[in-house]
C-alpha cells in the first residue's frame, strides 16, 4: 500500500441517480474473493464481523470494526447470488446507503470486484468516495496480509477528486 493511494472512483448517471463505481482486481479464485466479501470472520478483518440469519430480504447485524467507536448498524440483504452479485441496503442519520458488490471472473486467473453505490444524487461524494476506496484497499491489505493502510490517506486528500466527479 502507498502513502498516498490514488482515488478509482468513477460516478455514472443512471435513470434514478448515480452509480459511485469502484473497482479492485485481485489474483484469486472467485470463491475466494466471495468468501472475503460474505464470511463474518473474513469482513472482520476489512470492514466488521456481522451476525445474524442473513439471505435475501433479511437483516443482518454489522458492527463497524474499523469507525470510531465500532457502531452496530443494521444491514439488508437485499440479494444474494453466490459467488457473483452481493445487494444490500443500509441506513444511517446520513441516508440510505444501496450498494452492490459485482465479481467477475476475467479468465487469466483474476477477479475483479466492483463496489457499486446507488445514489440519488451527487451531495457528500467527497466524504462517501474517500471512505470506499479505504474500505476497498482495506480488504486488499486483508488478503494480501499486508498493514492496513491509514484513513488519513484517503480524507481529506481525496475529497477534492470525488467532489470534481459531480
Amino acid at each position: 500500500m502507498t502513502d498516498s493511494p490514488q482515488p478509482t472512483g468513477r460516478l455514472v448517471p443512471t435513470d434514478r441517480g448515480y452509480d459511485l463505481i469502484l473497482t479492485r482486481t485481485y489474483r484469486a479464485a472467485i470463491d475466494d474473493v466471495w468468501a472475503s466479501v460474505t464470511e463474518p470472520e473474513r469482513t472482520a478483518r476489512w470492514f466488521g464481523a456481522w451476525r445474524g440469519d442473513a439471505g435475501p430480504g433479511k437483516a443482518i447485524e454489522v458492527r463497524m470494526a474499523f469507525e470510531e467507536g465500532a457502531p452496530r448498524m443494521e444491514v439488508t440483504v437485499d440479494a444474494c447470488e453466490p459467488p457473483r452479485r452481493l445487494a444490500v441496503s443500509m441506513d444511517d442519520p446520513s441516508g440510505a446507503w444501496p450498494m452492490e458488490l459485482l465479481l467477475t471472473e476475467n479468465g487469466d486467473g483474476t477477479v475483479e470486484l466492483r463496489l457499486v453505490h446507488h445514489r440519488p444524487d451527487a451531495e457528500g461524494l467527497g466524504s462517501i468516495g474517500p471512505g470506499w476506496e479505504y474500505y476497498l484497499d482495506m480488504l486488499t491489505a486483508s488478503r494480501e496480509s499486508t498493514p492496513p493502510p491509514a484513513f488519513d490517506a484517503y480524507y481529506p486528500a481525496q475529497k477534492g477528486y470525488f467532489e470534481a466527479l459531480a
